[in-house]
């Protein structure tokens, strides 16, 4: 029997970065893994704190009766209240217990805020580049994703998103700090896209939902990444502990909506509802248990920071530009101009693929910038051993005195 059309058609697009994570672990068995390097998968490498352990020991030891069995859908209430105070202080809004929605991951969280809040052609707006699993969970759900520009330092542009609102809008998506671009998204620009939101509100009676996600908010070079709860009634924020504990496996996360959010409580129950329904009944009750323990903890960023500027330091020396990331662990890297710019290589210039592949034949695995919607840019995480960011260097080097 065949298989869904949907599925048929993402299948043949699938994802790039696992496409070249896959050809990494093939290149590694044949050259062996400290001669190759690979820098497609953002795969949280620093260890989880200390912290984390003990409690996780903690808690298994104890083993309370029932600490196994079911909880309310949202989570448990004295895991959401201590979250919310936590979320209270990160972004600036008099929030409690009843605003957090227990998730399995950002992913989950994200399908189940798409499936309370759009209807079967609804449209969805996004920045590219930006995660392409976007464009997959809003099609779960019935909607489009509608992709528009950001300026050229990669930071919002407030009028395109304006000129791309109309009355099927259900929401924008931001992500910051960003994955691919590693930007954070200031206090102005988040206040000059509320104020956009707000007068396509009053327009039209539909507010869209402002929908940030951010995983990476406690990975950040900068003092501290803007709320976004604070600054626009309509919003909600999705996250998870995959980079900031170093936990992706674990799939935990939570959503929190802004406490001045019309039909919040439609919305909440909404968000309950789905998480039931799409599978996922619950976030993972153990962790739930180890997270509000762990509301002032995160991984020793440092460590992230050191090998940024060891690989700036990298490309620098190979010629090969970037944005300097204020935040993640992604460098994205415009595609270098040919050293031959004879006709027959004209058109391999700006080609993000053919630089990728191009990359590969000294064994360096990066992930195309079409695979986030933008074409003639790299994207390396750096989310792996110092010793092999410094240790790419000549290879890096070679690679583009060939290009």
């Amino acid at each position: 029997m065949p298989i869904a059309e949907q599925i048929k058609n993402a299948l043949a697009s699938s994802s790039m970065i696992r496409k070249m994570f896959e050809e990494g672990l093939q290149l590694k068995k044949l050259h062996g893994a400290e001669n190759v390097f690979d820098f497609s998968l953002g795969n949280p490498d620093v260890d989880p704190p200390p912290s984390f352990h003990e409690v996780f020991l903690k808690l298994a030891n104890e083993d309370e009766k029932g600490s196994h069995g079911y909880m309310p859908n949202a989570g448990y209430p004295f895991v959401r209240d201590a979250l919310a105070k936590k979320v209270r202080k990160e972004q600036n809004v008099n929030i409690d217990g009843s605003h957090i929605i227990m998730a399995s991951g950002a992913a989950g969280g994200l399908n189940a805020v798409l499936k309370t809040i759009c209807n079967p052609g609804d449209e969805v707006i996004v920045s590219r580049p930006y995660f392409m699993e976007y464009k997959a969970y809003t099609a779960n759900h019935g909607a489009k994703l509608i992709e528009v520009d950001t300026l050229e330092n990669f930071d919002l542009d407030i009028n395109a998103i304006g000129a791309a609102l109309n009355e099927k809008t259900a929401a924008v998506i931001i992500n910051s700090p960003n994955n691919p671009t590693g930007k954070v998204y200031s206090k102005e620009i988040l206040e000059s896209l509320a104020s956009v939101l707000l007068a396509h509100g009053k327009k039209t009676g539909r507010f869209p939902y402002l929908v940030s996600d951010e995983p990476y908010r406690e990975i950040a070079y900068i003092d501290a990444v803007p709320p976004v709860l604070c600054c626009y009634h309509e919003s909600i924020v999705i996250t998870s502990y995959s980079k900031s504990l170093s936990l992706p496996g674990e799939r935990i996360g939570f959503i929190a909506v802004s406490p001045e959010t019309s039909g919040k409580e439609d919305l909440l129950n909404g968000l309950i509802y789905a998480t039931r329904i799409l599978g996922f009944v619950n976030a993972p009750a153990l962790m739930q248990r180890i997270v509000s323990c762990l509301t002032e903890e995160k991984v020793d960023i440092s460590v992230y920071a050191r090998r940024r500027d060891a690989f700036m330091k990298v490309l620098d020396e190979a010629g090969i530009e970037y944005l300097k990331p204020e935040g993640a662990f992604y460098l994205f890297c415009k595609v270098p101009k040919s050293r031959n710019q004879g006709a027959e290589n004209r058109e391999k210039i700006l080609d993000d693929r053919a630089f990728a592949e191009h990359l590969k034949k000294y064994l360096i695995l990066g992930v195309p910038g079409s695979g986030f919607s933008k074409a003639g840019w790299v994207r390396f995480a750096y989310c792996i051993d110092e010793k092999i960011i410094k240790n790419s260097g000549n290879a890096f080097k070679k690679a583009m005195e060939t290009w």
